[in-house]
């Protein structure tokens, strides 16, 4: 399928490009050699294959999100770390 200069002015219009004559050339070429390319794939018969999402067999292991109850001094000794504490929690400036 082959593209034509004024398609490709209409192209650079649309994105807002300003191309010289040699750019609408060179671009006028390759859209060109793009577009017959995807038709060569077209051509490709898939009718009998399945579409395929992932080929690795692979899959995700996660594991249950528990928390771990700490003891007073667990907590005291974090807290210590912190540079403002407010009724035993850390207090962290505003972000909205």
């Amino acid at each position: 399928m082959a593209i034509t200069k004024k398609e490709v002015e209409h192209i650079a219009k649309l994105a807002r490009l300003g191309l010289s004559e040699q750019e609408k050339k060179k671009f006028t070429e390759e859209l060109s050699a793009i577009l017959s390319f995807v038709d060569k794939l077209n051509e490709i018969k898939i009718d009998k294959i399945e579409p395929t999402a992932q080929v690795t067999g692979l899959e995700n292991i996660t594991r249950e999100d528990k928390g771990k109850k700490k003891t007073k001094k667990e907590t005291d000794k974090l807290l210590n770390l912190v540079p403002e504490v407010e009724n035993r929690h850390v207090k962290v400036k505003a972000i909205l």
